[in-house]
């Protein structure tokens, strides 16, 4: 299927956004990559007396949203947390309803982001995940691989600590093999060795449901990720949410390190 270069969700962008997007563009401190912690669905459903199921599938329409907004505006680049390694641990009746709701909701919004010229991306542990998933995934990364809007990457089957080992093992038979020397490595060498090594750093991590914490995500690439955390439950999170964190992202000054001075 060929398509332009442009989403059609630009086609029927709103006034609102429209001028967001040329406010941040006259600012020109747009983030480059987002990065989500998606939390707060269990809490979000127990609060209305409702199964912990409901949440995610409330959850999952809040990717939506987040996602065409997110598209909509000229990020580049949105990593979702979907699944921790931590996550398997939950009960299997809820994993199972996790997974199925991937598979499903997939299957049914492909086209619509083909269309919309995403392209999605996977990091995390591919093979530990069911084959039913691993289906949809594989179909999703092949039909929107030559896709350049909205890069897409779900987090799943993911932990930063798992993904820095996995990367040490790599480097450490390389050395074993000497295709690799001690001395060569440096952090663009072991960045290379991460699932993430296709995607830049993330400008800005948000995480919902006020939790203080960053739960084992993306801990090598947030070194100087600006973060901004909302008590607001992932259900509840849409469009104006993301707007108030870029907005709170557009009045930081990033120093990496440096002094105002310098900059």
């Amino acid at each position: 299927m060929e398509i332009n270069n442009i989403s059609i969700w630009n086609s029927t962008i709103s006034n609102e956004e429209k001028i967001l997007k040329e406010k941040f563009s006259e600012i020109g401190n747009l983030p480059k990559h987002i990065a989500i912690i998606m939390d707060g669905n269990g809490r979000w459903a127990i609060n209305r007396n409702l199964d912990r199921s409901y949440g995610h599938k409330e959850g999952i329409e809040s990717i939506k949203k987040i996602v065409k907004a997110a598209s909509n505006i000229g990020i580049n680049y949105l990593t979702l947390y979907a699944f921790s390694i931590e996550n398997w641990n939950r009960p299997k009746e809820e994993v199972d309803i996790l997974m199925n709701l991937l598979v499903i909701h997939l299957n049914k919004e492909l086209d619509q982001l083909h269309r919309n010229n995403v392209k999605i991306t996977t990091i995390g542990n591919f093979s530990s995940l069911p084959a039913t998933a691993q289906e949809i995934l594989n179909e999703s990364i092949e039909m929107t691989k030559h896709n350049n809007g909205l890069n897409l990457t779900f987090a799943l089957s993911y932990s930063g600590r798992w993904d820095i080992i996995q990367a040490v093992k790599k480097i450490a038979n390389e050395i074993k093999l000497e295709t690799l020397e001690i001395n060569d490595i440096d952090v663009d060498i072991f960045s290379q060795y991460l699932t993430t090594r296709n995607l830049p750093d993330p400008d800005l991590l948000i995480r919902t449901s006020g939790e203080m914490r960053i739960s084992n995500y993306l801990l090598w690439e947030i070194a100087y990720s600006e973060m901004y955390i909302t008590d607001t439950f992932w259900p509840d999170f849409n469009r104006n949410e993301l707007y108030k964190a870029i907005e709170s992202f557009n009045s930081r000054e990033r120093r990496f390190g440096k002094i105002s001075e310098q900059l």
